[in-house]
């Protein structure tokens, strides 16, 4: 058993930051940026699927899932909020969020469809994060030459979404969620989700003025597309979640637990702890 627990960063998010923070690279700057800039609206969805499906549930379900989908709920709520701060700053730059109006609209036309697909979207995005985050912990390098806070930041959040990988997916189930809508949902997930990252990304480029710069594409090419880069080094962990019988429990989380055993007086606890339900049946 695992514990789902909110946590309150002990970081300074209050203090400006420069546009090219991470490490002076403008690509993984701008890539670190546009992720952030879809968390605030992306995380209120997350916790607004599940908090809605959890309704859909018979009782004694329901009371299976009430305690960790809190848990769910309170990591996503710092995590919104935390990254508006962050993006704050971004917008004190010029840096202007294209993605964020896009999603906005997205959600409100697809506010009215079945609860099952909503909750299954947040189990296929909530997949990405997982594996993008557990390839930031295998990675500190990705983020060399950023400041201390903003490391703990990024860090501290992959942390939590590779601890809450379950959480969707196992609601969905309970859902009575099918594997179909489950695949088609997640394959279009994954073309909204990338494009709006590198459309974005692109965007952050152009008002930095550095999109045009070898350097930067000489980066983008070695963090994406190297062999252990974060889109081509993840493909396997992406096909995963095509297989009928897939789990996210069956990705191990020992970094994201490593991390905050190691990085204990970077936060404190909020509250009790909210116990993890073992996986559902497939």
């Amino acid at each position: 058993m695992s514990e789902l627990v909110v946590r309150r960063l002990l970081i300074d998010l209050n203090t400006p930051f420069a546009a090219r923070w991470n490490g002076g690279d403008a690509f993984r700057s701008a890539f670190f940026n546009a992720l952030s800039m879809s968390f605030p609206v992306g995380e209120q969805y997350f916790i607004d699927s599940v908090r809605e499906g959890l309704k859909t549930l018979p009782e004694a379900e329901r009371e299976k899932f009430a305690v960790e989908v809190q848990g769910f709920i309170g990591q996503e709520a710092t995590h919104r909020r935390l990254h508006g701060l962050f993006n704050g700053h971004l917008a004190n730059l010029g840096f202007s969020n294209d993605m964020e109006r896009r999603a906005i609209k997205r959600i409100q036309t697809n506010a009215g469809r079945d609860k099952r697909i909503h909750v299954g979207s947040t189990a296929a995005t909530e997949h990405f994060t997982a594996i993008f985050a557990d390839w930031l912990l295998r990675h500190p390098e990705a983020l060399q030459g950023a400041e201390p806070r903003l490391q703990t930041l990024w860090q501290w959040h992959s942390a939590e979404e590779s601890e809450h990988r379950c959480t969707a997916f196992d609601l969905y189930k309970a859902m009575g969620g099918d594997h179909k809508h489950r695949i088609l949902t997640f394959r279009y997930i994954t073309v909204v989700f990338l494009s709006d990252v590198m459309r974005q990304t692109i965007r952050i480029l152009w008002q930095d003025k550095s999109l045009f710069k070898w350097s930067t594409w000489r980066s983008a090419m070695s963090f994406l597309f190297a062999k252990d880069g974060i889109i081509r080094g993840n493909v396997g962990l992406w096909r995963d979640y095509l297989s009928p019988d897939f789990h996210p429990s069956q990705h191990k989380a020992e970094l994201s637990q490593q991390w905050l055993a190691d990085n204990q007086k970077q936060y404190t606890v909020v509250g009790a702890p909210a116990a993890r339900l073992p996986p559902q049946a497939a």
